[in-house]
């Protein structure tokens, strides 16, 4: 997928993150949960291919950042901030269950989510991914 595509897939799920909040988060955790993977997953590859870190024909799977193992294996390769980035990967990815499928979570551990959301979109946001 190219880099125009994944803007706008990213652009979706920020839409919907930011309606999520101004709904009630304890109502849309679910929504959260998979917006916040999926948004995650968009804007490390938009900085893979901008940064020609990766192939074109590369595609960055949500799944990956389940298991630090698989990350290493998937990412051998060096850029500055890469220890922030994927440690906030692997926990957008943790938490994606346990909001999608689990039970209810208390608004804090959502807001605990969505604050390191915010502060991964904030770091590729200084790396030149565009976000809006």
């Amino acid at each position: 997928m190219n880099i125009e595509k994944h803007l706008e897939r990213l652009k979706e799920s920020i839409e919907v993150i930011d309606e999520s909040i101004t709904k009630d988060i304890t109502k849309r955790q679910r929504t959260i949960g998979f917006s916040v993977s999926a948004a995650s997953a968009d804007m490390f590859e938009i900085f893979l291919h901008k940064n020609k870190l990766i192939d074109p024909g590369f595609i960055v799977k949500h799944e990956w950042f389940k298991s630090k193992n698989k990350i290493k294996d998937k990412f051998p390769f060096d850029f500055k901030g890469k220890e922030k980035i994927l440690e906030l990967m692997y926990y957008m990815e943790e938490r994606r269950d346990p909001l999608c499928y689990g039970t209810p979570k208390p608004e804090s551990y959502i807001k605990e989510v969505i604050s390191r959301f915010n502060e991964l979109k904030k770091i590729f946001k200084d790396k030149g991914v565009a976000l809006e």
